[in-house]
């Protein structure tokens, strides 16, 4: 899976996604990484406060990485994705 992530909110959205294709529960990732439950669904939700040693624990029970790219140049259609 290649998701576009532009902010707190799409990468919850990415996660939550990946987390379901492989039919876990918040429960079950929360546990695998040392995180509460409640403290997945805030990560899924968008939750601009998460620290990046959480994020990578979790991107790490999912078997995701973190892609850095630069950006390209918006066309009329992609204006909504311009910060």
């Amino acid at each position: 899976m290649i998701q576009k992530v532009v902010s707190p909110e799409s990468l919850g959205l990415t996660l939550r996604a990946a987390r379901k294709d492989k039919g876990l529960s918040q429960k079950a990732v929360g546990h695998a990484v040392g995180m509460e439950q409640h403290t997945i669904s805030k990560i899924e939700k968008g939750n601009p406060g998460t620290g990046l040693g959480t994020l990578f624990r979790l991107l790490s029970a999912l078997e995701l990485e973190l892609v850095v790219q630069p950006r390209r140049k918006p066309s009329g259609d992609d204006l909504g994705d311009v910060w």
